[in-house]
């Protein structure tokens, strides 16, 4: 449609402009002060006065030193000043310029000559030219009126031309100097039109979209400033009604300045608090940082800094509330009244406080199951005269729980021992850590190790949680932790507290705990008087001995329970008059047959150790101490091969102590007159029954060798013997752990003869004298008197029979 006129050459002297791009048909005002642009002024005026016309100059953009191709023939209008008093020339562009090659001309100018485009578009317009035209208008229009610019929308509505039309975006002030030179050198008009179109729209979609944000930001801030003066508003109003009823208490909740001032907090933790209400003063009330820093003051506020308990420093009485809330349980008593006793006497002397420290304690309570380790905490702190709170970490695997989280989590809470504290109201209160080894570790942390600082009394003074992030001192706390399993407790936590063992109860014990405790807790829930029912000591001794078998008292109250609900409904359905007594021969009928006959009551015939090869040993569960019973016997030589049988789940050292055994009698078999000729061409067999229950450990030693010594010589195990040891290949009877509930359970089984390592002798003096008086306690040193104290005389035993299964 545009095509350059070679014939038609022009002569023009070169006006450039710097970033500025002027399109024909544009009218701009130049300074003359520039030498480049008053030099090409002067050498047009100069060539003008020989030709007629107003005069030529050709208007080139310059961008980075560098020329346009093209450039627009323009017309000096006028000479004159501008309105800042510079001299400058009023310069009106005619139509683009093809620019050429340099030439020759007057002035200090540089001339060049340039070819005039064609710009003519063939009438009428076509249809698509039409409509593009028409958007231009139309978008044009839009953004002139949204500047306010209502007289030029009706310049740009009466211009016909296309070229006219798409030149006239050349005043557009958001076009960039390459955007108009792109348009300078776009020949053709319709496609120089569809280009100023296309920019138009670009700069109005994008003026929407400012448009849009600057809306939302404004009404943001109109939405704030409102809520700001209605807040302040409502203060006031507030204010003069608090005035009015001259109540000052709402002001103080609702300033936290003034309610930090106010409390009585230790200085480090004041200034912490102070520099979290400067935060919340600074943020807004829709920051979420507000109320993480509104919590963490409440929290700190609600903490009882300064709260203490005055211990009480009756000794005998606090031995006497002891005394009466648990039966039993001497060395944890002695511990507590030890530890009121060096108390009152620290606080005599004043030396309540030495080095930051004060005189707490951290006691780890280690037993089976129900022997009253979480109770005996509520006993303690009611004998010290302390408040008591629970801590259950049974299950806890995040570290964070005793640690605190850390502020910037959302939901983030203190730790529970914090939480602890703040429940207690005191910094002094007795903290029950319930079953500390059943704490686990994942991905989370390990919580033991976060238990490190606070169950140290060399370093829990200076307690940082997580979420306070302010020392708190713990070390006026008295910390119990209870445990079923010391084993399974970290050595290094093991380390920081003084263990107490429970290892259960006597026969006599349980009776008076039945009593004195369960009975009466029983017949109030069972809806019984106490002068309903009446329970015959007879029948309590054969609850504890015959019906349950345990170290603790919870299945001895179970059967109480049991036992009650039956005579509370035999009394509604008019079987039994109340009151009554219940005595030892009536607990069959009411509850059914025992289920624990000791071994020595049973038919002699019927005992496991009627037959060679059978021996019972004592050991350690998790319950408390227990009888095992080892048995053995030989393979047929014909069908059996020869080696060690071991079964029953057994542990690995469970395993050596039975290779040990074996070995020690194929050495030593002749010296104790056993056919070893049998160990060698026979298979071994060796089992512990309760197979389904895991076992390990050396001290069924001296058992195994026992039962394969029996096995050999045809020689019985005396049935009221059991036993408990290491033995080493030499035959040394080595010590063992858990004397006590060994003896214990030994007791409660019905065994009157107990064969222990001489080097456990001292540990009897940890078992109640009367286990003692009931049991015949042997110490040995070799296993050959093992085997003079367990195996019965060959005259009483029948005549040699080895079992093919025992």
């Amino acid at each position: 449609m545009a095509a350059e006129s070679p014939a038609f050459t022009l002569v023009l002297p070169v006006l450039p402009l710097d970033d500025e791009v002027v399109l024909p048909g544009m009218v701009v005002p130049l300074d003359l002060s520039d030498a480049e642009v008053r030099a090409a002024v002067e050498a047009a005026q100069a060539a003008a006065r020989s030709e007629p016309g107003k005069p030529r100059v050709l208007l080139v953009p310059r961008v980075d030193g560098t020329y346009a191709r093209t450039g627009v023939l323009g017309t000096v209008e006028q000479v004159g000043r501008l309105a800042d008093g510079d001299p400058g020339a009023l310069i009106r562009g005619r139509s683009r310029v093809r620019i050429g090659a340099g030439t020759t001309g007057p002035g200090a100018a540089l001339w060049v000559e340039g070819a005039e485009v064609d710009e003519t578009v063939p009438e009428p317009l076509p249809g698509q030219v039409a409509e593009l035209v028409k958007e231009y208008k139309a978008l044009a229009t839009s953004w002139l009126r949204k500047r306010g610019a209502w007289q030029v929308v009706d310049r740009v509505q009466a211009i016909d031309g296309v070229s006219a039309l798409a030149d006239n975006s050349g005043y557009s002030p958001f076009l960039t100097t390459e955007q108009k030179v792109e348009l300078l050198e776009t020949a053709d008009p319709v496609a120089r039109l569809r280009l100023a179109t296309q920019q138009l729209r670009d700069h109005l979609a994008e003026q929407d979209v400012a448009e849009s944000i600057a809306k939302d930001v404004q009404e943001g801030v109109d939405k704030q400033q409102r809520e700001f003066l209605l807040r302040r508003q409502l203060e006031a109003v507030r204010k003069e009604l608090r005035e009015l009823n001259g109540d000052t208490e709402g002001e103080e909740s609702d300033d936290y300045r003034s309610r930090v001032e106010a409390a009585d907090l230790p200085e480090k933790v004041r200034e912490a608090a102070l520099k979290e209400v400067d935060k919340l003063e600074r943020s807004s009330d829709q920051s979420p940082e507000g109320s993480w820093i509104r919590t963490w003051l409440d929290t700190v506020l609600e903490m009882p800094w300064h709260e203490r308990t005055d211990d009480a420093y009756d000794i005998r009485g606090a031995r006497a509330v002891l005394d009466a809330e648990h039966a039993g349980l001497e060395d944890v008593k002695e511990r507590i009244t030890e530890y009121l006793a060096v108390r009152k006497r620290r606080v005599e002397r004043g030396l309540g406080v030495i080095g930051g420290r004060r005189g707490g304690a951290v006691l780890a309570l280690v037993g089976p199951p129900g022997v009253g380790k979480t109770s005996l905490g509520e006993s303690v702190a009611h004998a010290m005269g302390r408040t008591f709170v629970r801590v259950a970490l049974g299950g806890v695997r995040d570290e964070a729980e005793i640690r605190g989280h850390r502020r910037t989590y959302v939901g983030a809470l203190p730790g529970r021992i914090v939480r602890a504290i703040k429940e207690a109201g005191s910094m002094n209160p007795v903290v029950l850590l319930d079953e500390i080894d059943k704490v686990g570790s994942d991905f989370r942390g390990d919580p033991a190790a976060a238990l490190l600082e606070v169950l140290d009394p060399a370093q829990n003074h200076t307690f940082r949680d997580h979420y306070l992030e302010v020392e708190l001192d713990l070390s006026d706390v008295v910390f119990l932790a209870t445990a079923n399993v010391l084993e399974a407790i970290p050595e290094a936590l093991a380390d920081r507290m003084e263990i107490v063992r429970l290892d259960g109860y006597t026969e006599d014990e349980k009776v008076v705990i039945a009593r004195d405790h369960l009975l009466p807790r029983q017949l109030e829930r069972a809806g019984l008087d106490g002068d309903e029912v009446t329970l015959a000591e007879s029948a309590l001794r054969k609850l504890a001995g015959e019906y349950t078998r345990e170290a603790g008292v919870r299945n001895l109250e179970r059967s109480i329970a049991r036992l009650l609900r039956k005579v509370a409904a035999q009394h509604e359905l008019g079987e039994r008059e109340l009151p009554c007594t219940v005595a030892d021969g009536d607990l069959r009928d009411l509850i059914g047959r025992p289920h624990h006959v000791p071994e020595s009551a049973q038919d002699p015939a019927e005992r496991r150790t009627a037959v060679p090869g059978v021996a019972t040993g004592l050991a350690v569960t998790g319950a408390g101490g227990d009888v095992l019973f080892v048995e053995a016997s030989l393979a047929d030589p014909e069908t059996g091969a020869a080696g060690l049988t071991l079964t029953g789940q057994l542990g690995d050292v469970m395993k050596e102590s039975a290779r040990i055994a074996l070995s020690f009698l194929r050495s030593h078999g002749a010296e104790l007159e056993l056919p070893v000729t049998d160990l060698k061409d026979r298979g071994v067999h060796i089992h512990f029954p309760a197979g389904a229950v895991p076992k390990d450990g050396p001290s069924a030693g001296i058992t195994l060798t026992t039962a394969l010594a029996s096995l050999l010589s045809g020689r019985q195990v005396r049935p009221e013997v059991a036993m408990t040891g290491e033995v080493s290949l030499t035959g040394r009877v080595l010590p063992i752990g858990g004397v006590k509930q060994k003896l214990l359970a030994a007791q409660r089984a019905g065994v009157t003869t107990v064969i222990i390592p001489k080097r456990n002798e001292p540990d009897l003096d940890d078992v109640p004298a009367e286990v003692l008086d009931k049991l015949d306690v042997h110490t040995v040193t070799d296993v050959r008197q093992v085997l003079e104290l367990a195996l019965a005389p060959a005259a009483e035993a029948p005549a040699p029979e080895v079992p093919l299964a025992a």
